[in-house]
């Protein structure tokens, strides 16, 4: 019973993390119309917290172990309902601000301790895995969710959108209630107790430098510069290149999240049956051929009256299907090189991935935003097969690295 609240607890906090984080996109349009503020200012909210993220992960990663998982934790959602309740109690620009600050803060600690724990309630890779994929799942779950409960509140009028802010902050409760009645075994089963570091951080560093820690790192960096730079800029791509209506391409790019939310939950099932590399290879595959015989589909298109579904292009459906592509890659290879890791130092290795996705995610968009500026949306995203190419090298060099570990073990 404490082993399903804890995972109960470890899932509604992915939840409600990806409402907060995912709300950033309307947050940006409310501001400019509720705060009087400019694009160039909104914009800012981004950085806010994707910058925050990449620093509190690389400061504090090596020293939650020390601090112990499940009390990093408590703090994190502690700081998550501040967060919440800085929103509609003084509801400004500046608010904003310091609300995505607090938000990237708490969720860099928290997705250092979900995943670090995760090897406390799972037996082997494989069950390790699929669980991984669940919390994703439900992950990209959330950020659906968080679409339907921020269009709920908006008003053309006042700042009644603020009022979401009060669902979210009980949702982050409900996992803190969980996670207070769970208790947590934080010595790993099997290993020697583990010796204090003088200097956490520069473990971390070292750990950073060994060969397959730095594989690990550069797959998970190139994955996010795949899955951010199609997801932030697919409704510009069905916008400018499908030539849909705003709310219609706003509302074509959730289906890229829902098929990436599905996907997670198929491979939770299927890592736990089928071994992970001959899986992920095929997925790259298909990630390809959706792109290669996808986007010509969108050749030739002209703006003209679009009123409803039955009138956009085929090419608005088949796309978003690249998120079934894209679901297994990122849980699994993280859970892959957890599994491959001695437990004590899965808190600092989750700090180096938290850090090198806000960079690939930030990295990812940047660079397809210059693309579409400067070429066109179909050919930036075309493009995206040269990372794919990348990848998929990557996780050749991956499997090697950790046949050389277990070899040498």
């Amino acid at each position: 019973m404490a082993r399903t609240r804890l995972i109960a607890a470890m899932i509604l906090t992915y939840v409600g993390f990806a409402m907060l984080l995912n709300s950033v996109g309307t947050v940006i349009l409310q501001s400019i119309s509720s705060f009087g503020v400019t694009k160039p200012q909104a914009s800012t909210l981004e950085g806010f917290k994707d910058i925050t993220i990449a620093l509190v992960s690389f400061a504090t990663a090596s020293y939650l172990a020390r601090i112990g998982l499940r009390k990093a934790l408590i703090g994190a959602l502690l700081l998550a309902i501040a967060a919440c309740l800085v929103m509609p109690m003084l509801g400004s620009f500046g608010a904003a601000q310091l609300h995505f600050a607090m938000v990237g803060a708490a969720f860099a600690v928290a997705k250092v301790a979900v995943y670090s724990m995760i090897g406390f309630v799972t037996a082997g890779p494989r069950q390790h895995a699929s669980l991984t994929s669940l919390i994703e799942g439900m992950f990209m779950l959330g950020v659906l969710a968080s679409y339907w409960v921020f269009s709920a509140f908006i008003d053309p009028t006042g700042l009644r959108w603020l009022n979401a802010y009060w669902v979210l902050a009980g949702i982050v409760a409900l996992a803190l209630a969980l996670l207070l009645s769970s208790r947590v075994d934080e010595a790993p089963a099997g290993e020697e107790p583990a010796v204090p570091e003088a200097a956490p951080f520069r473990a971390m560093l070292r750990l950073a430098a060994l060969p397959l820690v730095l594989v690990f790192v550069l797959c998970a960096f190139v994955f996010v510069v795949i899955e951010q730079g199609i997801g932030t800029w697919l409704p510009t791509f069905n916008n400018e290149v499908l030539h849909l209506p705003a709310q219609m391409s706003v509302q074509a790019a959730s289906l890229f999240a829902a098929c990436i939310a599905l996907g997670r939950f198929g491979a939770g099932a299927v890592m736990a049956r089928f071994d992970w590399y001959p899986v992920l290879n095929a997925c790259l595959i298909l990630l390809a051929a959706l792109i290669i015989l996808v986007l010509p589909l969108a050749d030739g298109l002209s703006p003209r009256p679009i009123a409803g579904w039955g009138d956009a292009p085929v090419a608005a459906f088949l796309f978003p299907l690249i998120g079934f592509a894209l679901a297994p890659i990122y849980p699994t290879i993280i859970s892959v090189m957890l599994s491959a890791m001695p437990g004590r130092q899965h808190p600092p290795l989750m700090g180096l991935v938290v850090v090198f996705s806000a960079l690939g995610g930030t990295t990812g968009s940047v660079i397809t935003g210059q693309l579409f500026a400067h070429l066109d949306g179909r050919t930036a995203f075309t493009l995206m097969l040269v990372p794919t190419a990348i990848l998929g090298i990557g996780l050749f060099l991956l499997r090697r690295q950790i046949a050389v570990k277990d070899t040498a073990s």
